[in-house]
């Protein structure tokens, strides 16, 4: 038995832990569900439509000692019930407990209309066991799968069963006298007799199609909460590394791993702010987070507007790269769009409680490789090579020549040379390269 057990469990993904479900990613299962609601009772509306139509449409054979036809009511009943819970799940005011409930009337409707045949037909209480609306309790058990919820599965699996035993328990007792039970086969299929074999089958049916919908929609439920889970942390790893970045690592058919990458060619940004040092010393530590903050999401718009994909926040600074990984053809010319919409921004507001922030930046574009770095178990994504390094250190010849943008000649060719004010600063020895380099001022124009 112990190891039947272990082999059930084992068909089961592992749930996650309670802490792995944050109240964001319980909204949306919660949600889901809400939708389910909504869906099970368009179903069950449409159920109650097709009843309807067919009562109307059959020949009505009534006997003469049945004058009351309780089938219409019974469906009226049904149809006013899946109404008021309909509309509760539109309000999004349908309670777990009510639910359950309404499993219970559901399946109590359904075996009452049953029920009602052998009345409104004039025919003995074993009509009742020969009718095929039976099927349909096994449609009701599977309309709450919908609902990942295995609750919901067995409950209505359980009710059914119940309900079907009071039936056949209501028959074979309603008159002593002849409790109508026959053990001939024949016999059963060609009277009004009842053949408890054949309901014990229906009654095993009913919980071993309830057992197996049960352990798939456990399943699936868990599924569904990995997917939630993982779909929000995608949602929040996109904060922190590119979007482009995600997606790869979402579809690789392989697990990425530092080392994975590749050289092309791009632009790179470098911004720095200026007196940020000096500014932030006589701040309030919340005040300089909030005035970096500001800065970052103002200066990020004009950037991701022009398909630039910010790599890293390091302090004060912005390093930006445009042609990757996110494809650009025109990756120079919207770096330098996205330098001089920062500059303008900068000039005409403040940020955080007033403050007037100015910046420095550099740009470079040429071959670099892009990918990720670090250990087994920790990867950034970065972009790393001469050309970065070039581009962080034409940043910092602004100090000196008393600019705000400093380009380089490939970004200058590459972005038109006649599309922005660039004035030559001349060839310039920058540090870590043994020949000077050709630079550019960039002005608003």
């Amino acid at each position: 038995m112990s190891r039947l057990l272990e082999v059930l469990r084992s068909a089961l993904p592992p749930a996650p832990r309670r802490d792995m479900l944050p109240a964001r990613v319980r909204e949306r299962v919660r949600a889901q569900e809400e939708r389910s609601e909504l869906l099970v009772g368009i179903v069950q509306l449409a159920f109650i439509a097709g009843m309807a139509l067919l009562y109307a449409l059959s020949p009505k054979k009534f006997g003469a000692e049945a004058p009351f036809a309780p089938v219409p009511w019974v469906l009226g009943a049904y149809c006013a019930f899946t109404l008021a819970r309909l509309a509760l799940a539109l309000a999004r005011r349908l309670p777990r407990g009510f639910v359950l409930l309404s499993i219970v009337v559901d399946i109590a409707l359904l075996l009452g209309l049953i029920f009602s045949y052998h009345i409104q037909y004039a025919q003995p209480p074993s009509f009742v066991l020969k009718s095929p609306t039976f099927m349909w309790l096994f449609v009701l058990i599977a309309l709450r799968a919908l609902n990942f919820e295995v609750r919901y599965v067995a409950t209505a699996g359980f009710v059914a069963a119940a309900g079907w035993v009071a039936l056949v328990v209501y028959v074979v007792t309603i008159d002593p006298r002849d409790p109508m039970v026959t053990r001939d086969y024949v016999a059963y299929l060609t009277s009004n007799s009842v053949l408890i074999g054949a309901e014990v089958d229906k009654v095993a049916a009913i919980l071993v199609f309830t057992a197996v919908l049960a352990l798939a929609t456990g399943r699936a439920r868990r599924l569904v909460e990995y997917a939630a889970l993982e779909t929000a942390s995608a949602v929040e790893l996109a904060r922190f590394v590119p979007r482009e970045v995600v997606d790869q690592a979402r579809t690789a058919e392989d697990a990425l791993a530092a080392g994975q990458g590749k050289t092309a060619d791009a632009t790179v940004l470098f911004l720095d702010i200026e007196g940020f040092t000096a500014l932030s010393e006589r701040l309030a530590p919340d005040e300089v987070v909030g005035t970096l903050n500001d800065f970052y999401a103002a200066a990020a718009a004009p950037i991701e507007a022009r398909d630039g994909v910010i790599n890293q926040f390091q302090g004060d600074a912005i390093v930006a790269t445009f042609n990757a990984p996110r494809d650009d053809p025109r990756h120079a010319a919207h770096a330098v769009e996205a330098a001089l919409a920062i500059v303008a921004l900068c000039e005409a507001r403040t940020f955080g409680h007033g403050h007037r922030l100015s910046v420095r930046i550099g740009i470079n574009t040429g071959p670099m490789t892009c990918g990720l770095v670090g250990t087994p178990d920790r990867v950034v994504y970065t972009v790393i090579g001469d050309e970065v390094n070039l581009a962080a250190r034409l940043e910092g010849l602004n100090k000196a020549y008393g600019t705000r943008i400093i380009v380089s000649e490939r970004t200058r060719d590459e972005a038109g040379s006649d599309a922005f004010a660039f004035e030559p600063i001349g060839d310039v020895k920058v540090r870590g390269r043994s020949q000077p380099t050709p630079v550019y001022a960039l002005r608003a124009g």
